[in-house]
């Protein structure tokens, strides 16, 4: 099953809104922290380059305006063009000014997180992490430790946000395990299991001092990195 990923920096958003719907400006419109805001233009901006490409529409403001990530009645996104449901599963996360979002058919069960690798204390660990999970951390090296910890909190994140359920469930109904490492395309297997039995199959990357995860049913073959058109705002010739 294939799995399409992109990541964005807010360097790469246009200044201008133009690429925004008028129900996506009203709910910028909403956000009076520069933070907040800044993160779901940078977030919705990503979302949009990689649906684009999957949809096969040019990189154009006009064009993208008619593109839209809704949530569901869970909080689960969904990719709407002008305003029809697409047959496209879709999840997204950013951190520190970086946006990573992963594009999979329709009625795949998807999620992503992206994570930066910082000092987490051995607190953070007995609370949000299994034994099982802990017990993986004590045996790592001391310098992999911070890595390995963004790691499974990120893998957990991914887990959830792929149950369409996030952070409403305790963390540990779900348990992390990298598999043994190897790099295809600079990604690596994990698995994560869920107390129900259910196992996702997924892959994790770190670049930048980020570590960035997805995980999905049925099980995906390794992410494919989506390849971008040039953006252009001139789109008076080519998207009539």
């Amino acid at each position: 099953m294939d799995v399409y990923w992109l990541e964005q920096i807010e360097a790469d958003v246009p200044a201008v809104n133009d690429w925004l719907s008028a129900r996506e400006m009203l709910r910028l419109s909403g956000l009076q922290f520069a933070k907040r805001h800044n993160d779901w233009r940078l977030g919705r901006w990503t979302a949009k380059r990689a649906l684009a490409v999957r949809l096969g529409v040019p990189a154009h403001p006009q064009v993208l305006a008619t593109i839209e990530v809704l949530p569901s009645p869970s909080g689960a996104p969904e990719v709407f063009v002008t305003n029809r449901r697409a047959n496209l599963t879709l999840s997204l996360s950013h951190r520190a000014g970086k946006a990573l979002c992963v594009v999979a058919a329709s009625g795949v069960d998807l999620g992503c997180d992206l994570e930066i690798i910082e000092p987490r204390s051995d607190l953070f660990a007995g609370d949000y992490f299994t034994n099982e999970e802990q017990e993986l951390v004590a045996q790592a090296p001391v310098a992999d430790r911070c890595q390995l910890l963004a790691l499974l909190w990120s893998a957990k994140e991914s887990a959830l946000k792929a149950l369409h359920e996030g952070l409403r469930l305790g963390t540990h109904c779900v348990i992390v395990q990298p598999e043994e490492r190897f790099d295809l395309n600079g990604w690596s297997p994990l698995q994560v299991r869920y107390t129900n039995g259910h196992v996702f199959r997924g892959w994790w990357q770190c670049e930048d001092a980020a570590v960035g995860t997805m995980v999905a049913n049925p099980a995906p073959g390794a992410p494919i990195r989506l390849q971008l058109p040039s953006y252009s705002s001139d789109c008076a010739s080519r998207c009539t």
